[in-house]
């Protein structure tokens, strides 16, 4: 298996229905097109603004950075896209660099054009492109570098193209944006540079236009020019002058200069790579599955985020929307997990978003009559509201958010024992659910229970004690209290009497743990497998007889359900639970594999064959997360605790046919490098200090 990550082809023929490449690093998220001067749109984490449709807070678009033109004579790219002939894009996820090589036909020369553009990690507001030109003939020529806010809703509050207060290199420009409904305002500046000729100069001053920057010059043929551009987005989310910020931010980047920050990303990319699962045995095409979620789930998650990230990451395209930058349940459940083992950071980033809008979900408890903190179904960017679109039919049920997110906590403190973090941020979140949790169940005669409640199958009506919601409390509730023995916390004592006497819907004649109290196969979602899921992703430990049956049950119904979103990448894992390898084999091609489309490898949150009616949306978060979390953990047997690493693996292995191992050179285990290595066939996986 190659040690470098494995990128797609590059593409030489574009498709009507192919999604644009998408670049991002947490904070900046860009979407490029086949002509890539004119083509491209971009969100910025943070930003926030009025959903045109709904009226509820939404992301942003924001002013795009890597904008630019060229014109040869009288002809001009923008104005005469036709003439732009795509000759190869290429996706380069070893670094995040995107390189597209284009044609344009004027009536004077014809231009060879090629770009490679990138998001920084290092200098996370920063976008960076170079652009090479070459023309057959002498000619006129025109190269342009642009922050372009046409087409984007909300209005220009401030614009300016010379620096105010600094000294050193000047930027080319400045502007401050204010979003649609005037919630957030963002801020950007740029700076370009054109090497090869002595050309001339000039400003677009006129306020109406975007901020633009315009070589003109008489080109030679065969003489190779370039134009290099670095666009800084700032939202007032982590400034309240976010274009003064972006300013002193994009001098900060001058500073280390276009080649550093290049060679500085692709260093940020290396490390970040030593997290790679790595399929022993399995065809190459596998390991192309691998490194692409790897890679999409990497670049929309930056320890800078200011705002968590969302459903499809930082990724917008006008076709579907639907979800608005909302931050959701998955994000906790199936993101975290993999990015407490390769970026911590980056997961702690994420849970602070929590955090930090605990007084939110405090309100939100409060307005529904519970006690605690309830966390709402879809969080705003900005505060952390509840911002479902018209009356939220879901958010008045859907309560295994709260549990998800106090959950995400706990498992980030099993892979850190980050102490004084879990004091400060940790326990305030998780101790707050736990409260909201004594006043949600009912006291009855069969125990404690949860009335009234949606589980993960998001189906109508609402049941009682849904097993994904019950045995979540349960594990949350027994978790809280060994974590707050850690803490020298007293928990309080119902929390135990509640975990213990929690109804589980468990079927005694078959030991299945049904979906709720009074599950029916064909009721409407009844295949969706809500109790498997309690036990992977959540990890609650039911004892053997009742898994394999659950499990086993689970799979009967897996042909309704696999193409749907989330859980169908985790099905591979069930059938390794009962040591079917090749039904893992099968689930996994199907349940994951027929997600994954041309040109860049990009997860949709549908099945396109199963859902042809659904927008081809992606890439899809919980569908890659859930993917790499059932590399990480469902195959190798992990499960973390607050004990001692070396038992975190207990399991026999069990892998799909034909995939002899899981390695990966470099997790993060409190702190230190750890090896971990599952083989199919070994007791146990294994954990060991990498070299």
């Amino acid at each position: 298996m190659s040690a470098q990550p494995l990128s797609p082809p590059p593409l030489r023929r574009y498709r009507p229905d192919f999604l644009p490449a998408y670049l991002s690093n947490g904070v900046l998220g860009i979407r490029i097109g086949r002509v890539v001067l004119i083509d491209g749109l971009a969100i910025l984490n943070g930003f926030a603004g009025q959903d045109g449709d709904t009226g509820v807070e939404s992301f942003a678009r924001a002013p795009y950075p890597l904008a630019g033109d060229l014109a040869i004579g009288l002809s001009q790219l923008s104005h005469s896209p036709e003439r732009a002939t795509l000759r190869e894009q290429r996706y380069d996820f070893s670094c995040g660099e995107l390189s597209t090589r284009f044609t344009f036909a004027a009536d004077d020369a014809r231009a060879e054009v090629e770009t490679v553009s990138f998001c920084s990690r290092s200098n996370p507001m920063l976008a960076l492109q170079e652009t090479r030109v070459r023309v057959d003939r002498a000619c006129d020529l025109e190269l342009s570098a642009a922050v372009d806010p046409t087409g984007v809703p909300g209005r220009l509050l401030a614009r300016d193209t010379a620096t105010r207060g600094s000294t050193g290199a000047e930027t080319d420009g400045s502007l401050r944006w204010e979003s649609l409904g005037g919630l957030t305002t963002c801020g950007a500046a740029y700076w370009s540079q054109l090497r090869g000729a002595d050309a001339d100069c000039s400003y677009d001053e006129n306020r109406s236009n975007p901020l633009r920057t315009r070589y003109r010059f008489r080109a030679r043929s065969g003489r190779t020019y370039r134009l290099r551009q670095i666009g800084c987005l700032v939202s007032d989310a982590m400034h309240d002058e976010p274009d003064r910020q972006a300013m002193r931010l994009l001098f900060a980047g001058l500073l280390r200069g276009f080649d550093e920050l290049r060679e500085v990303n692709r260093a940020s990319w290396e490390e970040l790579w030593s997290g790679r699962p790595v399929l022993v045995g399995a065809p190459t095409r596998w390991q192309r599955l691998v490194d692409a979620a790897y890679f999409y789930l990497h670049t929309s998650v930056h320890p800078s985020s200011p705002c968590s990230t969302s459903m499809f990451g930082l990724a917008y395209w006008p076709t579907y929307h639907y979800y608005r930058g909302h931050v959701m349940w998955d994000i906790d459940t199936f993101v975290v997990p993999p990015l407490v083992l390769t970026e911590p950071r980056a997961a702690r980033k994420l849970l602070e978003y929590r955090s930090e809008r605990l007084p939110a979900a405090r309100e939100n408890a409060a307005m529904a009559g519970y006690r605690g903190a309830q966390f709402p179904w879809e969080s705003s960017p900005r505060k952390g509201e509840e911002a479902s679109p018209g009356e939220g039919s879901a958010s008045a049920h859907e309560h295994h958010v709260s549990l998800d997110v106090a959950l995400a906590f706990v498992h980030y403190l099993h892979a850190t024992h980050d102490w004084e973090w879990a004091k400060t941020d940790a326990w305030p979140v998780i101790s707050a659910v736990c409260e909201w949790l004594t006043s949600r169940v009912s006291k009855t005669r069969r125990g404690f229970e949860i009335r009234n409640v949606c589980g993960i199958a998001e189906r109508q009506p609402p049941v009682s004690n849904n097993a994904y919601v019950n045995l979540a409390a349960i594990r949350l509730l027994r978790e809280a209290i060994t974590l707050g023995e850690l803490l020298g916390t007293t928990p309080q004592a119902s929390w135990r009497t509640i975990a213990d006497g929690l109804v589980v819907p468990l079927d005694p004649r078959t030991n299945v743990i049904r979906n709720h109290d009074a599950y029916r196969v064909n009721e409407e979602k009844g295949e969706t497998p809500e109790a498997a899921a309690a036990l992977f992703p959540l990890g609650y430990p039911a004892g053997r007889e009742v898994e394999q049956a659950t499990f086993a049950f689970a799979l009967e119904l897996a042909d309704r359900y696999v193409g749907a979103p989330m859980l169908s990448s985790a099905l591979g894992v069930f059938a390794t639970r009962i040591g079917d390898r090749r039904r893992s084999l099968e689930l996994f091609e199907r349940g994951y594999a027929d997600f994954v489309v041309d040109p860049f490898a990009v997860t949709l949150e549908y099945e396109p064959h199963v859902f042809p009616e659904q927008p081809r949306a992606a890439p899809f978060t919980a569908n890659l997360a859930g993917f790499l979390l059932s590399c990480f953990y469902g195959l190798t047997g992990m499960q973390l605790t607050f004990g001692d690493p070396r038992q975190w693996c207990e399991r026999p292995v069990v892998l799909p046919q034909g995939w002899e191992a899981i390695e990966v050179e470099r997790i993060w285990v409190r702190g230190t490098p750890t090896r971990l290595t599952a083989r199919h066939g070994d007791e146990r996986a294994a954990l060991s200090r990498s070299a």
